[in-house]
């Protein structure tokens, strides 16, 4: 088992304060653990049966709360000191806890994912165990791109249009009769914007301030995705994917969407759904490479818990190939723990599906996901201002400054 030693730092713990997962049960020194994914939620299960028979001293509670009420109920239970002594967090919401000393630093281990692990440092500390993790590939329709004479795995988009191959071949993907589309050109932040925006060379965030606004480069590649919806129509209609998270998913199963630019928490819907033969493509090309995104999930200690060295051996235990392994086994994600990594290449090996493509985007250039104390709120400020331009009713470089004026006017409440 990998090691995880925690930093020490002084704990203030508020007298009379209830945690979650201070009960004790039979001698047993009960630690909770809360995610929002019920599928991985399986996997934890598992896990914590396995870690439980190497330590009947302690017991690992799981506490499912939904993505819809995570984010409302965590920095409420934060504040009332109910929260659980480890939970999942992504890198929209750490930043606010790790700066007002909510959360305890961990050490670094050289078998965690790096990208995961830089996302999750901050001010020179590390500040979570990575968990799980996604890039971005490109799935497409065998049957489609067959027909049309496509090559998926050789499109690059060039918003010069010297070198863009993409608008044409998603012309000749498009099929209105059928209601048929291309490609899933939407304001899908991960999957799409940063990835377009990355690919041309531009910029999203400067330390913690939006910095996009006025930027040439981020601006061709929001210019660019607008007039594949709205110029070209060879993607759905915004007016359907931004109130609709999942639209161009359910278009791609149901054979209605020849190419979708996407990451691995998808691999499951589509391989449930789809109804056609499918296949996985490197992530398109752009001016500047193939430039994407990739993100994870981390598992942070509450620096409130009342039974830190508990907590600790479970944390370690996250941290280990033998902890995440369920994940890896089961097929639900990459895991943290490069060791664990190969038993997720072997579970969609065996489904037919070889993952290289998501393996070289990780390991490839990448695009940063926004991070910061306030992140979260200053893209829920902005999504609304983004989601007109995307709608073809608000022109892009005005769009991007009053998003950016937004977002950062956000972080500073």
């Amino acid at each position: 088992m990998r090691r995880l030693s925690l930093l020490l730092i002084p704990l203030l713990l508020l007298a009379g304060c209830s945690v979650a997962g201070g009960d004790e049960e039979k001698g047993k020194t009960t630690v909770t653990f809360r995610l929002w994914d019920d599928q991985v939620a399986k996997a934890y299960e598992q896990s914590f049966a396995a870690f439980e028979r190497a330590h009947p001293d302690i017991k690992v509670s799981v506490q499912l709360v939904p993505w819809a009420d995570y984010w409302t109920k965590l920095p409420a239970d934060i504040a009332a000191g109910t929260t659980a002594d480890i939970f999942w967090t992504n890198t929209s919401n750490f930043g606010v806890y790790a700066d007002n000393d909510q959360l305890l630093p961990v050490d670094p281990d050289p078998g965690w994912t790096k990208p995961v692990v830089d996302l999750y440092t901050r001010n020179g500390k590390l500040w979570g165990v990575p968990q799980l993790w996604d890039s971005i590939a490109l799935f497409y329709n065998k049957d489609l791109v067959g027909k049309a004479g496509v090559d998926p795995a050789t499109l690059t988009w060039d918003p010069s249009g010297a070198h863009d191959t993409l608008r044409a071949a998603a012309r000749k993907l498009t099929d209105s009769r059928t209601g048929t589309f291309g490609f899933n050109a939407a304001f899908d932040q991960q999957a799409i914007l940063w990835d377009f925006v990355g690919s041309n060379g531009g910029t999203w965030q400067s330390g913690d301030t939006f910095d996009f606004a006025g930027r040439p480069k981020t601006e061709q590649a929001v210019q660019y995705l607008v007039d594949l919806i709205n110029k070209d129509h060879v993607a759905p209609s915004a007016a359907d994917t931004n109130t609709n998270g999942d639209k161009t998913l359910q278009l791609f199963t149901q054979g209605k969407l020849a190419l979708f630019q996407s990451g691995p928490y998808h691999l499951k819907s589509i391989q449930d759904g789809a109804g056609f033969a499918w296949g996985l493509a490197p992530m398109l090309k752009g001016p500047a490479g193939r430039v994407g995104v990739v993100h994870g999930v981390a598992a942070v200690a509450s620096a409130r818990t009342p039974h830190k060295d508990a907590t600790v051996e479970v944390l370690r235990w996250l941290g280990s190939a033998d902890g995440q392994k369920p994940i890896a086994e089961g097929g639900y994600a990459f895991p943290g723990v490069t060791a664990a990594q190969q038993a997720f290449v072997d579970y969609w090996k065996k489904q037919g599906v070889d993952l290289r493509p998501f393996l070289d985007s990780a390991t490839g250039t990448t695009f940063p996901a926004p991070v910061g104390p306030k992140v979260g709120a200053g893209g829920t400020a902005y999504t609304p201002i983004l989601q007109q331009v995307f709608l073809g009713q608000l022109g892009v470089a005005e769009g991007l400054k009053r998003a950016q004026d937004a977002g950062n006017e956000a972080m500073k409440g």
